[in-house]
């Protein structure tokens, strides 16, 4: 796969260029997801979308600029995934609610797959700066996510005046990593329950009453 990718020179779609893309890109985001970037080609995601190469390659330069097209589709789904939660992180109750929807999710599909994003991070970031840099801006944005409502919590003074809200999403979001990772391996919740659980714990020590 090159490590380097160009983004297509912008153009005005029709409504049916709009699907089509739409089409190719939600099929080569599950392949991707099931089988992974190297063994996913261009003939697969051809075949499963319903095109020929000349549609496909008319939409994408090359095969990562399709890869980029999916970072970008599993970032949106994996943060539309998290709502209403995410982003109204403000109370310990709201984090809680966040971690049982987190864990009620992963036991739907018996913790296979992993996380959509992290697995691409895994699968990329070494090998492309440009797919790198798109995978850390999604997790950024999750990031994000996770400290507005940090953020709200100290501003009105139900943390301690010493408590770091941004250094806590941090922690918060690579405490959920991890949690997804182990979940996976080991087919069960329990990891990623002890990450959140552990993580809400320490950020609830640092309530005020």
């Amino acid at each position: 796969m090159s490590t380097a990718s160009h983004a297509q020179p912008a153009r005005k779609l029709t409504r049916k260029g709009v699907a089509t893309r739409e089409r190719i890109v939600s099929a080569a985001a599950q392949l991707i997801y099931q089988n992974g970037v190297a063994q996913t080609t261009t003939e697969d995601v051809c075949n499963a979308a319903g095109v020929s190469f000349s549609q496909l390659y008319h939409y994408f330069e090359d095969k990562m600029a399709l890869v980029r097209a999916v970072i970008a589709l599993q970032t949106e789904s994996v943060l539309e995934g998290q709502q209403p939660f995410l982003g109204r992180l403000d109370s310990i109750a709201a984090l809680r609610a966040w971690r049982n929807h987190l864990v009620a999710g992963r036991r739907q599909v018996g913790c296979a797959g992993g996380c959509p994003l992290g697995t691409l991070s895994s699968a990329l970031s070494e090998s492309s700066e440009g797919a790198r840099a798109d995978i850390a801006s999604g997790f950024l944005r999750w990031e994000d996510g996770i400290r507005s409502g940090l953020r709200a919590m100290h501003q009105r003074g139900a943390l301690r005046a010493d408590a770091d809200p941004d250094r806590l999403a941090l922690a918060m979001l690579s405490a959920l990593q991890g949690g997804l990772v182990l979940a996976q391996a080991r087919r069960e919740t329990a990891p990623l329950e002890a990450a959140l659980d552990t993580t809400i714990d320490y950020v609830e020590s640092l309530t005020v009453s």
